[in-house]
């Protein structure tokens, strides 16, 4: 996950009497966060992998299934502002460490429930303490990564989404193949366990604090990030959080997300039940490795897209231009016939809705200042991942009621939809205020000119 040294700090880095933006964070920060957040994902994920070979031992119905996986995202929503605001003000490195323990021991407490009724529960409580991770690392990000390289840093790390698929998807398979889905479910809790004590001695909250790098790079990194700031319009009325929440554009990005993940999960949780369709009920070590492709094509599309989002800043247009793909892709892929034909739209779906990850958790470090990014990106993540119930719920009642996949998926295309047309549309910053204006563009007003 080591990422070659962008240009970009290669060029800041020139001049005399200048230190070179330290080029080790790509190779500390993001690969031990991105690991850390693949353990997550499994723990959120392997579900969708289990639930086809629980051989009814809990009597679970479509919609029970849609339940067990999309109530994780209603406990997900508890943490996300707590967690940001711990992050900003004691320390993200602690609030991720005990965030890290915590799921961990809900994650292996799956494999002993007896009811769907404790399902719900399991993974409520798994949601709950894997909620606050995400907002925390992003506070993380922020004290390592300039703006002019967001998108690229949040995209590497954000690679653990498709990566942990591309990994475990495989991976459960073969374990289902040897174990019961309850040794599945108990032995993927342990790495975070383990992973903790990694996290805790690789990971520093700020460059001033990090062992790894000169105090001459630390000190210009910290001087680009203040830049950063300074760059920002002061918020009207002192910057609270309040405020800041409200604001339109925060507003609009929870719309955004919500819709957007709708159709993720929607999607993401049930391919490898469609996957499984495709291979006429084939072995699950078979389902994993095929379920493991389109995440491999996201994986790359992810980063391509963050690196073109910062060289060219159209950080909207990134957005919106593949959920427009997967619209498309998830509509086909209901008419056409064939196996392989439907496997390629997967694939494209797959891309779709994961390549605006890097350029979108962008957005937010442009338009509002540190003092309050935290809470709006804790909320954005908080309300927009309800989308993850959503989708996933459904998917299974509309199955059920239906008897076809077709109604449901259709549904997350609209949401889809709907995302992108309020990336395109409607995100954008308000005006200027007229103090602001006659001086130089702020970051919000060169924001709405992509």
């Amino acid at each position: 996950m080591t990422a070659p040294v962008p240009a970009g700090d290669q060029a800041a880095g020139q001049g005399a009497g200048r230190a070179a933006v330290p080029a080790k964070r790509w190779g500390y920060v993001i690969p031990v966060a991105a690991f850390m957040y693949m353990l997550a994902y499994l723990d959120r994920n392997n579900v969708s992998v289990v639930l086809p070979y629980m051989h009814g031992e809990l009597r679970l119905s479509h919609a029970d299934m849609g339940m067990v996986s999309g109530i994780f995202f209603v406990g997900y929503v508890f943490l996300q502002i707590p967690a940001a605001v711990l992050a900003q003000r004691w320390s993200a490195r602690k609030t991720v460490l005990i965030l890290m323990v915590a799921w961990g021991l809900a994650a292996m407490a799956c494999a002993f429930v007896q009811t769907k009724e404790q399902f719900y529960v399991a993974r409520f409580a798994l949601g709950f303490f894997e909620g606050g991770v995400w907002p925390a690392v992003l506070i993380l990000l922020a004290s390592w990564f300039p703006l002019r390289e967001r998108a690229r840093a949040n995209a590497l790390w954000m690679a653990c989404l498709p990566l942990s698929s591309i990994i475990m998807a495989p991976l459960s398979g073969l374990m289902l193949d040897h174990a019961s889905w309850r040794w599945v479910l108990f032995l993927q809790g342990v790495p975070p366990l383990v992973w903790a004590v990694v996290w805790w001695f690789a990971v520093a909250d700020r460059p001033a604090q990090a062992r790894w790098i000169s105090r001459a790079e630390a000190a210009h990194l910290e001087s680009a990030l203040a830049a950063d700031e300074a760059a920002k319009p002061a918020p009207a009325g002192g910057g609270s959080y309040l405020k800041a929440v409200r604001r339109p554009q925060v507003l609009l990005l929870i719309g955004v997300y919500f819709f957007w993940m709708t159709g993720f999960y929607g999607f993401s949780l049930w391919l490898p039940s469609v996957v499984k369709e495709l291979t006429h009920d084939g072995s699950s070590t078979e389902v994993g490795l095929l379920t493991a492709i389109p995440f491999a094509l996201a994986l790359g599309a992810m980063v391509a897209n963050a690196a073109w989002s910062d060289r060219t800043r159209r950080r909207r247009s990134a957005v919106a231009g593949p959920l427009v793909a997967g619209i498309a892709a998830l509509l086909l892929g209901q008419v056409v016939e064939g196996g392989f034909l439907r496997m390629v739209l997967l694939c494209v779906t797959a891309v779709a809705v994961y390549a605006p990850y890097g350029p979108f958790w962008a957005i937010p470090g442009e338009l509002l200042r540190l003092e309050v990014v935290a809470v709006a990106m804790g909320l954005v993540n908080a309300l927009g991942n309800l989308g993850g119930f959503a989708g996933p719920y459904l998917v299974g009642w509309l199955t059920d009621t239906t008897g076809t996949q077709l109604t449901g998926f259709a549904v997350l295309a609209g949401s889809l939809a709907v995302a992108a047309g309020l990336v395109t549309f409607g995100l954008r910053p308000a005006p200027a205020a007229p103090a602001e204006r006659g001086s130089q563009p702020s970051a919000a007003t060169r924001f709405a000119q992509r």
